[in-house]
């Protein structure tokens, strides 16, 4: 599959997202909070014209996972639909408004030990589009190829003494990002080249559980 930030590749993506068999969770029944998360294709910024997408790494001034690689997201507001909180949180962390009619499709949801269930929503941003973080939320801001993580040496799994489950992570820029984002991420990459996987079974790595 080709990774150029090109109209075929939006069409393509919305098609395999409209016919992604999208397992849904209740966040109510798992008492989980529902909460939203932005894989959001850009075009990359060294001039390949190639397809990335925005990962951040959260603000050291944060209380909760503070330096963290994350998808752009957080809780979704009482009665608001997972991509309108993609959206309103990638504006408010990222300064990128997009409109509805970005959303290409939504992935399975996610339950995560710190109690959220999360919704990843699928998004397209226009090429040329200009990012505002918002030094409060947000460290620092990338545009990762999506080639780097189709690499078949990005993704890993590992035991860890306090689960049964495997731990996902995933290799990006030479760092070692860890699930609920490499979770996401993953069943992402596994989108891109065609394929139906499920991660909700996945593990979180301990520092990930509060």
């Amino acid at each position: 599959m080709s990774h150029r930030f090109d109209e075929t590749l939006r069409r393509r993506l919305a098609e395999r997202c409209a016919a992604f068999p999208r397992l849904r969770l209740d966040a109510a029944a798992l008492g989980l909070k529902p909460a939203a998360v932005a894989i959001t294709l850009v075009e990359a910024s060294d001039g390949s014209r190639a397809a990335a997408f925005l990962l951040t790494e959260r603000a050291q001034s944060l209380r909760a996972h503070a330096g963290q690689y994350a998808l752009p997201g957080g809780r979704c507001d009482a009665g608001e639909t997972a991509v309108a909180a993609a959206l309103r949180e990638l504006d408010e962390e990222l300064g990128l408004e997009l409109d509805a009619g970005a959303a290409l499709g939504l992935l399975d949801d996610y339950p995560t030990r710190s109690g959220y269930l999360l919704t990843p929503v699928v998004l397209w941003a226009a090429a040329g589009a200009v990012l505002r973080p918002n030094p409060d939320e947000v460290g620092a801001v990338h545009r990762v190829a999506l080639a780097e993580i189709a690499r078949a040496d990005a993704v890993d799994f590992v035991s860890i003494p306090e689960s049964s489950r495997k731990v996902v992570r995933i290799r990006i820029e030479g760092e070692r990002v860890h699930a609920p984002t490499a979770a996401v991420l993953y069943q992402f990459r596994e989108l891109l080249a065609g394929r139906v996987t499920r991660v909700a079974d996945l593990e979180q790595p301990v520092f990930a559980w509060r």
